[in-house]
């Protein structure tokens, strides 16, 4: 852990069972993953926390972390990224790890900062909505899945997405992530 992240100490992850650090940050995600479970509905297992998203660029490879990756009807229908402070800088590396997390784009975005959210639809990129409400709920995410079909993006626009993200979360970040 960087030494700008204050340690607080330990904590057990609400989602996973296990015990992790415990910081400002981590308290924010532990209070997103109770907000999915004890609010919209979902079930523990619908939630994948801390999943992984490996890119490779010119050589160099990055993983990249994806706070929750939210599955219904056996698809990851919507992916969260949290970080601190201004939400509309991480709109763009949120939606690009969404587009590539999985062979297909995943439909739903969301940044938040812990007190607020964006809602991102993830083909077009744009807000589609604002708030923790505004986060769709288990039932509504398997209506959608239920509805849509889930595509891939071509080869040459997820090299694009690769570079965005590593731009933004790794070129552009600080020695904490």
């Amino acid at each position: 852990m960087s030494r700008h992240h204050l340690i607080l100490g330990k904590t057990v992850d609400f989602i996973t069972g296990e015990t992790v650090t415990d910081t400002h940050d981590e308290r924010y995600r532990q209070k997103i993953a109770r907000f999915l479970v004890e609010q919209k509905g979902y079930l523990k297992t619908d939630i994948n926390s801390r999943q992984e998203l490996r890119i490779s660029i010119d050589g160099n490879v990055a993983v990249i972390r994806i706070d929750f990756a939210v599955r219904v009807e056996e698809k990851t229908f919507m992916a969260i990224r949290y970080g601190p402070g201004s939400l509309v800088t991480r709109e763009r590396p949120s939606v690009a790890a969404a587009r590539l997390l999985e062979p297909y784009q995943i439909p739903v975005t969301v940044v938040t900062n812990g007190e607020d959210a964006e809602i991102l639809d993830t083909i077009s990129g744009k807000v589609i909505a604002h708030g923790f409400d505004a986060i769709p709920s288990r039932k509504e995410g398997i209506e959608r899945v239920r509805k849509i079909q889930l595509h891939a993006i071509p080869e040459r626009q997820a090299e694009k997405e690769m570079r965005i993200l590593y731009a933004f979360d790794i070129v552009g970040s600080c020695e904490c992530g």
